[in-house]
C-alpha cells in the first residue's frame, strides 16, 4: 500500500498564511476569504430578518425567475430538506410563493414576491458599506482586480467546475 503513496518533497504543512507552498494553500485561503465575506454579509442581512441561505435563494429567483425547488437546491448547494425549509421560511415571510407547474401536478416552482424583491433591494443597500469595509485594505483598483481574478477562477473559459 505504501508504494502507491507519492514521496513527499516538501514539509507537511497546509495553511492559508502567506508563503505556504502547500497545494492546499489556495483552497484554504479561499475558504478563509469566504468565511470573512459571509460574516460581513450576514451582518448586513441580520436587520432584515434573513440569513445568507435565504438570500441565496432570492438571488436565484431574481436572476432566473420562477425556479423548481430541486434546481434551487442544486444552485445553492443545499439538499432537498434544506431547500424546503428555506422556501418555507421565505413563504412564511411573504418573500416567495410556490406555484403549480403546468403539466406536472406534483412539481412546484418558487417565485419571488414583490415583498421579496423589496427585501432583495434593501439588502443591497444595507450591504454596500459593509462590502466597502471588506476591501478597505486594498489599494486603488485592487478590488476590481480581485473581482476579475476570482471571476475567471470561478468561471474558467473551458467551462470547468
Amino acid at each position: 500500500m505504501t508504494a502507491d503513496v507519492p514521496r513527499r518533497t516538501t514539509a507537511s504543512s497546509a495553511t492559508d498564511r502567506p508563503g505556504d507552498a502547500s497545494p492546499f494553500a489556495l483552497g484554504l485561503l479561499l475558504r478563509r476569504a469566504h468565511w470573512r465575506a459571509a460574516t460581513v454579509m450576514t451582518e448586513a442581512l441580520r436587520p432584515l430578518g434573513i440569513e445568507l441561505r435565504h438570500f441565496a435563494v432570492l438571488i436565484e429567483l431574481v436572476n432566473h425567475g420562477p425556479t423548481m425547488q430541486r434546481d434551487l437546491a442544486t444552485a445553492t448547494g443545499s439538499d432537498k430538506a434544506g431547500i424546503m425549509r428555506v422556501v418555507d421560511d421565505l413563504e412564511r415571510r411573504g418573500l416567495a410563493v410556490r406555484k403549480a407547474v403546468p403539466g406536472d401536478r406534483r412539481a412546484r416552482a418558487v417565485e419571488i414576491t414583490p415583498q421579496g424583491r423589496e427585501l432583495f433591494d434593501a439588502a443591497h443597500v444595507a450591504a454596500e458599506p459593509l462590502a466597502e469595509r471588506l476591501v478597505a485594505e486594498l489599494g486603488p483598483g485592487e478590488a476590481e482586480q480581485l473581482t476579475d481574478l476570482l471571476t475567471r477562477f470561478a468561471h474558467p473559459a473551458g467551462g470547468e467546475a
